[in-house]
């Protein structure tokens, strides 16, 4: 669909600015192609022929973080993160797709051992210092202008996937009631092993059965990128794999594939025969922070004098509208003192891969977070999303604080 088809929504910015006050990419550019109502004007010029398709729209369409700050802050709710995402689609339709996107989206996310095999050899070269020749050599630049710098991010790769370990199938738990589905997101089965062993753990205390499913990505890295199709390819073949779980709840401790299997019914028409599908399996998909609030946990002392604060992930405190659960939780843990992070709900420059071609603006956008970190004096910065978990170990590192991050699950 043209993004002309949502000219009125565009029209509804009235310019008044108040967008600038909450965009992380404004606050640290100062230029106005960066805003929210900076992105709008740009696509009515294109709807009323004023600017045409062209590899010059590239940067203003893709150095969005899609956070969604600027509709929180926008009083007609303009969704901009939902037209700019359209507005990527039909770049790609007017001015091509890059193969390395063609290569992830169509023959790597959408099947899992291609993407263990991909990992282990990514954790191969950099835990070997392999990925240093390679920085060196240029050959780094196929994946992303910036990752020859981005690289650095991740400090240590697993040796293996998460679902090499834990095999996808059903695990008896000691609960008696619920049957849980785990949906193991990208991010858990890859690098953040700790906190899918947590959860799961986690899981298996409060259910019934936990069945670790074989799904593959949920489809939002090729839905941010604006490839449409991809995205309801993955989607589509995730829905088979959920229906067949006949789960209770379906659990995930990424927020972002949360957020997004919550809305995988907009991405079928009313027509498409998986949308009943789709409707069937967003009902009953829980962040893990959602279902654990509903649960009377007997707390772990990890946390035991301790000062912690949180981190609220785009997806879930924007995307999904958890902002207590995860708080509530923190704040039940024995002998620990929750302290708020200033600007919590401010995106942490991580978004999914976003660093690899505007590192860096990530790095302003996780200097300003780090900045609002030390103000805490906080001995452990909690959140509940992988990518974010890489970017704020990251901005630990870059600022030489004694601060570890871990995901909810983990300090439960």
């Amino acid at each position: 669909m043209s993004i002309s088809a949502n000219y009125d929504a565009i029209a509804q910015c009235n310019r008044c600015g108040f967008c600038q006050v909450a965009c992380p990419i404004f606050r640290s550019t100062g230029h106005e192609s960066g805003v929210a109502r900076g992105r709008l004007a740009l696509l009515r010029a294109i709807i009323e022929n004023r600017l045409e398709w062209s590899g010059e729209l590239e940067e203003p369409l893709y150095d969005c973080l899609l956070c969604g700050a600027c509709t929180s802050n926008c009083f007609p709710a303009i969704p901009t993160s939902e037209l700019v995402i359209k507005a990527r689609s039909e770049y790609l339709d007017k001015v091509g797709r890059k193969s390395i996107h063609r290569l992830l989206f169509d023959k790597l996310l959408p099947y899992p051992r291609r993407l263990h095999l991909a990992a282990r050899a990514v954790a191969l070269g950099k835990n070997s210092g392999m990925s240093e020749l390679a920085r060196a050599l240029g050959l780094l630049r196929i994946f992303g202008r910036d990752l020859s710098r981005a690289e650095e991010i991740v400090d240590q790769l697993p040796a293996q996937a998460f679902r090499t370990r834990f095999k996808p199938g059903v695990f008896d738990g000691q609960g008696r009631s619920l049957r849980v589905a785990y949906f193991v997101g990208c991010g858990v089965d890859v690098v953040s092993h700790a906190a899918g062993e947590a959860t799961l753990a986690l899981l298996r205390r409060f259910s019934r059965s936990v069945h670790v499913l074989d799904n593959n990505c949920c489809g939002l890295p090729a839905w941010s990128y604006g490839d449409l199709d991809a995205a309801r390819k993955l989607a589509g073949k995730n829905l088979p794999v959920l229906q067949a779980a006949k789960a209770d709840v379906i659990v995930t401790d990424c927020s972002s594939c949360t957020a997004f299997i919550k809305k995988y019914p907009r991405l079928f028409s009313e027509d498409d025969p998986r949308r009943p599908a789709a409707q069937s399996v967003a009902a009953p998909v829980r962040d893990v922070s959602e279902w654990l609030t509903a649960e009377v946990i007997p707390l772990s002392k990890s946390l035991q004098g301790k000062r912690v604060t949180f981190h609220d992930p785009c997806h879930a405190s924007r995307g999904q509208g958890l902002v207590k659960q995860p708080r509530e939780l923190l704040r039940r843990m024995p002998e620990a003192q929750f302290v708020e992070l200033p600007e919590a709900d401010w995106c942490c420059g991580g978004a999914g891969s976003y660093a690899l071609s505007h590192y860096d603006l990530a790095m302003q956008v996780l200097d300003r977070k780090m900045e609002n970190l030390k103000k805490t004096a906080a001995d452990v910065l909690v959140t509940t999303c992988p990518a974010c978990i890489v970017q704020l170990s990251y901005g630990v590192r870059r600022h030489g604080l004694k601060v570890a991050v871990k995901h909810l699950t983990e300090v439960l």
